[in-house]
């Protein structure tokens, strides 16, 4: 899709919630996980979606598959991406160069259980963005990339910490 094209339907999403504010709620469609031998998973969505999942063999896994984690990073770096190059196509920015990556750490106590002090989870999320554009001062490339970071739904929900629940069904 060309910028102009990107720029148009975008235009067009906006007035549509402009004009009707109720519209702009809505719940995202969920994806399921299950376990098909050892650690590794099929993710499946309503709309034939799907993804594999696996473990490192220090894990327990055969690295089948990408691990969770690095879905998760995938996810925080092409949703960062994609909201960079909406706001550039908005903004009539043809981008030479958007490349997001996402690091993280973990400490492996966490996720083994061998201390309940630890968290299971990654921390120090960085996200580095490399951005490019004729025309465009390297101020507006970074306010641009900073744009996106801040509107980025997963990178949001990264640093923002939504609430969160847990419901088990027992079979």
């Amino acid at each position: 899709m060309s910028t102009t094209s990107v720029r148009e339907a975008l235009e067009k999403t906006s007035r549509v919630i402009a004009e009707q504010p109720e519209t702009a709620y809505s719940k995202s469609v969920p994806a399921t996980a299950r376990v098909l031998a050892g650690l590794r998973c099929e993710v499946t969505g309503p709309n034939r979606e799907t993804v594999h999942t696996d473990m490192p063999p220090t894990m327990g896994g055969i690295a089948s598959a990408p691990a969770p984690g690095w879905l998760f990073r995938a996810a925080v770096a092409s949703c960062t991406a994609t909201t960079i190059a909406m706001r550039a196509a908005r903004l009539g920015i043809n981008l030479t160069t958007l490349e997001v990556t996402a690091e993280s750490f973990s400490d492996n106590r966490g996720i083994l259980g061998l201390d309940d002090n630890v968290s299971a989870g990654l921390s120090e999320l960085t996200v580095r963005v490399k951005i490019g554009a004729r025309d465009v001062s390297a101020d507006g490339l970074r306010e641009l990339a900073e744009w996106g970071d801040v509107h980025s739904p997963v990178a949001c929900t990264a640093r923002n910490s939504s609430s969160y629940s847990l419901e088990v069904d027992v079979v």
